[in-house]
């Protein structure tokens, strides 16, 4: 009774004070053609204990990241994340702050925003971060448009190496802003050539580093030309602890770095919630969508920390606002945080190292499959692998042997025939060589 708490009486009492005959009545306006003509088919209700025992069965159908071995990846990835993190995000500094608006009282948020914020600028080589997005998809897109912005420009260049949700949020988030999207064809090879692309039109061509399908690409020069013909550069980052090994967008003159930072403190969670980074040059700081916290010092000289930028629509007029975002990505920023103060520097060098490692490892072990084949001749911790038969059907067939080996280019591609038979395959430090023998003794099956 704890969730259904009226009684039959309750209903008819209020309902009269309204003024309506029944329930039915208050969706009247709702045009017919649009309603249903009987109760959704589910389960009626029941007790607490019959609907947990019906949603574990549910759950249990699933198989879980945790339980098998797992080489999935294409933009968010399985890292261990160690239990202080789940410990210290319950602190009472962090759970009872009050949100950043008033820093008298809200002190803990703030603080770990601006580590966030210092840390985000650190790994990507920019020199400004915001206070986070929602994810790295919502952030690439904000970034399109703050380069329109920025250049007063319309056409948009999405390389074929950006992951296609990605590019699907920025059609949906462009498509009424009068800017012209061009997505070049799936870069499965690794070389494409954006720079030929670029006109005195282009606001901004984007590029994702590792590719969608693994290749690594210096961008320096794609960079110069960018800049020559007054364009910007944006780099997205799906897989983050590649920047522990990797040149930093920022070194290599990107202009706006948009990143996904799930790997860093957040679990898969069947797919979300995750955390989008934003960063940019400090010259272009007004026109960074969300907020920033700054340092300051309170009345007696002690260090504090305040909402310095906010140019959102819910802390302006609407038509100034750089972005509809109205948070930031709170508890899954602060679980970043944690996790890469516990790592260091060091810490997550090594890390990477040990990403590197891991996928090397798998990628000379495919080789000697028959009816596989690396396509990469460059890759972090995830590349691209040509097999003998359809990937979804392989993929199939190895989760019926308890391995999630991968995700098939063709679901996040459906219809291109050129990509039916590309797996893309990401290898972590949780994969141990037991794991790497399953699998491969799976394909093996299988191909």
């Amino acid at each position: 009774m704890r969730y259904l708490p009226l009684t039959d009486a309750d209903r008819r009492d209020m309902l009269a004070v309204i003024g309506v005959g029944s329930i039915d009545d208050l969706f009247r306006d709702v045009p017919k053609a649009a309603r249903l003509d009987g109760p959704v088919d589910m389960p009626r209700h029941c007790g607490e204990m019959e609907v947990e025992r019906q949603l574990g069965a549910m759950a249990a159908s699933n198989l879980s990241a945790a339980e098998a071995p797992c080489f999935l990846g294409a933009g968010v990835y399985r890292h261990h994340v160690p239990a202080a993190v789940d410990h210290l995000i319950q602190r009472g500094e962090f759970l009872t702050a009050y949100t950043p608006y008033q820093p008298e009282v809200s002190q803990g948020t703030l603080q770990y925003l601006f580590e966030f914020q210092t840390q985000v600028t650190l790994i990507t080589g920019m020199e400004v971060a915001n206070a986070s997005m929602y994810d790295g998809s919502t952030g690439c897109a904000e970034a399109v448009m703050m380069a329109t912005r920025l250049t007063r420009r319309t056409k948009v260049i999405l390389s074929g190496g950006l992951h296609p949700h990605y590019r699907d949020v920025v059609n949906t988030m462009t498509q009424f802003l009068n800017t012209e999207v061009e997505c070049a064809d799936p870069d499965w090879r690794g070389d494409e050539d954006l720079a030929s692309r670029i006109d005195g039109e282009t606001a901004c061509v984007v590029v994702q580093y590792p590719g969608f399908f693994g290749h690594l690409r210096d961008v320096s020069a794609l960079a110069e030309a960018c800049h020559d013909a007054k364009a910007l550069l944006i780099v997205v980052v799906t897989e983050i602890i590649s920047l522990g090994a990797l040149r930093s967008p920022g070194e290599m003159g990107a202009d706006i770095v948009a990143a996904e930072g799930q790997a860093l403190g957040n679990a898969l969670n069947f797919g979300g919630p995750t955390v989008g980074l934003l960063a940019t040059r400090q010259k272009y700081i007004r026109q960074m969508p969300g907020r920033l916290v700054g340092e300051t010092t309170d009345v007696d000289g002690a260090r504090g920390y305040v909402l310095t930028l906010s140019t959102r629509e819910q802390h302006i007029r609407r038509e100034k606002a750089t972005s509809n975002i109205c948070t930031n990505s709170g508890l899954c920023s602060l679980a970043f945080t944690i996790h890469l103060t516990q790592l260091g520097e060091d810490g997550f060098t090594g890390l990477a190292a040990l990403n590197h490692a891991h996928a090397l490892a798998l990628a000379e072990r495919l080789d000697g499959v028959d009816g596989a084949e690396v396509v990469n001749d460059t890759f972090f911790n995830e590349f691209t692998v040509r097999l003998s038969k359809p990937a979804t059907v392989v993929v199939d067939a190895l989760a019926g042997k308890g391995i999630l080996g991968g995700v098939p280019a063709s679901r996040l591609y459906p219809g291109r025939d050129e990509l039916e038979n590309l797996l893309l395959m990401a290898v972590t430090e949780t994969n141990s060589e037991a794991e790497m023998d399953i699998l491969i003794g799976g394909l093996k099956e299988v191909l």
